[in-house]
């Protein structure tokens, strides 16, 4: 989720950059026009104020538009100001003209494309004759010895370049933020869909178990009740297998439930690796080349289990790194990744204080902590053979 907040903060800032640009622009030119003594506050002033409103409106356009909606009056309202700022400032493609061309690179952004082509046309209509009305009334901040002629196609060339290439860019910008974000929204149905995908398997499993000893449970139950009033050492005998299903249904169930916790390394490991990858973290499985002795294996499948949940719960890896290896005298796991938890190892939480009772209970130990290369590692160790 920080990787998302930040990819959108970024495409906020180059978005909202085209006001920057315009404000560095506003100011060259009225130092030019300070410089050359020719700046009059009467027109700049109402000149700076549409600029501030353009601004205003337009980086909350900005929001909108990377939400998918598209607010047409607050366009039409930017379209307005930008138009006044151009029109009072100067309008040169330079200076105050490209009030015009900022709006221009936000109103393209959520309409189609032909639309996009047919505004980006207009606003180059709008920006050269309002350049070419400032050159005749001497407030273009252009050389002033430059004729009808030579300004139309100065102006024209300057903003056919404006309007060619700013929609498009800022265009670009909003399209690599919605893939990102419905990546995003792939990579988190993804994990659900594998969560949902163990319970489902999980459930399947008891049903498959248990399922029918209960259904047998069910019927004997039902016929000894009718034959309690007329033949009670039939009932009597119906109720003894009643119980003895009972018994083996409940063994059974057991056994499942421990089979669930006593999980099954390898399936484990695919399974963990299939859920970070799904969530983005790219996974790397180091095991060693000869059979874990007895007993480890289910001991270190529940480890990684909650070593990985913690993972995608308390961190924002983008990695995550998994070694087991063992010697003649004892068996270590370790569970490494780059997205740092900020918690103390007094401060583990349920999952890794359970995980903790099961190491001490085979008379092993689990460390979960920051490592020194700013990355966060969890050991599991037990010495061999295991007790218990």
């Amino acid at each position: 989720m920080e990787s998302l907040k930040r990819a959108r903060r970024l495409t906020w800032m180059m978005l909202a950059a085209v006001f920057a640009l315009m404000w560095l622009l506003i100011a060259v030119a009225c130092l030019a026009a300070f410089a050359g003594d020719r700046l009059s506050w009467w027109s700049v002033g109402p000149a700076l104020a549409a600029a501030a409103g353009l601004t205003w409106v337009g980086l909350r356009l900005i929001t909108r538009v990377m939400d998918r909606r598209y607010p047409t009056r607050q366009v039409v309202l930017a379209a307005v100001l930008a138009v006044v700022a151009a029109g009072v400032g100067g309008a040169e493609p330079t200076g105050w003209g490209y009030a015009l061309v900022a709006w221009l690179s936000i109103a393209t952004l959520h309409v189609p494309k032909r639309i996009a082509v047919l505004i980006s046309a207009g606003t180059g209509v709008v920006a050269i004759g309002l350049a070419m009305l400032s050159l005749a009334t001497g407030r273009s901040g252009m050389d002033a010895d430059m004729g009808v002629g030579e300004g139309l196609v100065t102006y024209t060339l300057i903003y056919a370049l404006w309007c060619a290439l700013m929609p498009p860019t800022t265009r670009l910008w909003v399209w690599i933020w919605w893939l990102a974000e419905e990546a995003h929204a792939g990579r988190e149905a993804h994990t659900r869909l594998a969560v949902a995908e163990e319970r489902l398997r999980f459930a399947r499993d008891l049903h498959d178990l248990v399922g029918h000893q209960l259904s047998a449970i069910a019927v004997k139950t039902e016929l000894a009740t009718r034959l309690s009033d007329v033949d009670a050492g039939r009932a009597k005998a119906e109720m003894a297998e009643v119980n003895a299903l009972t018994r083996k249904a409940l063994r059974e169930l057991r056994e499942a439930i421990r089979g669930y916790r006593e999980l099954d390394l390898a399936a484990e490991l695919n399974s963990v690796k299939g859920v970070l990858e799904a969530a983005g973290v790219r996974c790397e499985v180091r095991l060693p080349y000869r059979e874990l002795p007895d007993g480890v294996a289910p001991v270190f499948a529940y480890a990684v289990r909650e070593a990985v949940t913690n993972v995608l719960k308390h961190s924002t890896a983008t990695y995550c790194d998994i070694t087991i290896r063992f010697t003649e005298h004892e068996a270590e796991l370790s569970v490494r990744n780059d997205g740092v938890v900020r918690r103390t190892a007094l401060d583990l939480g349920s999952g890794l204080a359970g995980m903790r009772e099961r190491l001490d209970a085979v008379g092993g130990r689990v460390t979960a902590q920051p490592a020194s290369d700013g990355e966060f590692l969890l050991t599991a160790v037990v010495s061999l053979p295991l007790a218990g």
